[in-house]
């Protein structure tokens, strides 16, 4: 006589399938983007230029708000609300400021002479930036909503129960997932950008 064992399958939450689909679809569009670059590329009339240094400091700081909210997600789940806090508010920042950065840089290729409408290799860097800054901008919207949500309420009671909603914990996951790969979205485009010019 046999016996049967039956496996719990793992099902992944409706949200988090959401954001993986997005995520998929976003790395498909900048694969299409960058697949378009090198062929355009290939096809000569490219002016070749050097990205303006803002662009690396600006990956310096998405990596240390990258890092900001991993510490954020582990003070939330250890119950320490004002670190969580804090260090939420400090990847709010870091990611103000990388956009702050971008807009910097493309001032910056604007006075070098690489205009949007200019040569293909400059519109290819203003679009594709300027679409990851608009997926950043996206990211920055939602670590504001999850701050403003972190400042304690004066009903402890409302607080408490703010504190122990699963979706709330759900939700910090997701944006911590979604901002790391914006992240690490940038890091390939800067590698991208630095290696074909």
């Amino acid at each position: 006589m046999s016996t049967v064992t039956l496996k719990r399958t793992q099902r992944i939450h409706p949200k988090k399938f959401a954001l993986w689909l997005g995520i998929g679809t976003v790395i498909m569009m900048f694969a299409g983007l960058t697949s378009a670059f090198i062929v355009r590329r290939a096809a000569g009339n490219w002016v070749e230029f050097e990205l303006p240094p803002l662009f690396y400091f600006s990956t310096l700081v998405i990596g240390l708000s990258s890092i900001a909210l991993f510490f954020a997600e582990k003070a939330y789940k250890a119950n320490r609300h004002l670190q969580y806090r804090n260090l939420l508010g400090l990847t709010l920042v870091g990611g103000i400021t990388f956009i702050i950065l971008q807009y910097a840089a493309w001032m910056q290729l604007a006075s070098y002479g690489i205009l949007l409408r200019g040569n293909p290799s400059g519109s290819f860097v203003y679009v594709i930036s300027g679409l990851h800054a608009a997926h950043v901008l996206g990211g920055v919207v939602l670590l504001g909503f999850f701050f403003v949500r972190a400042i304690p309420k004066p009903d402890p009671v409302q607080e408490l129960l703010s504190e122990i909603n699963p979706e709330r914990s759900l939700g910090i996951e997701m944006l911590s997932v979604y901002w790391h790969f914006v992240g690490i979205l940038w890091l390939y485009l800067l590698l991208f950008f630095t290696y074909y010019k």
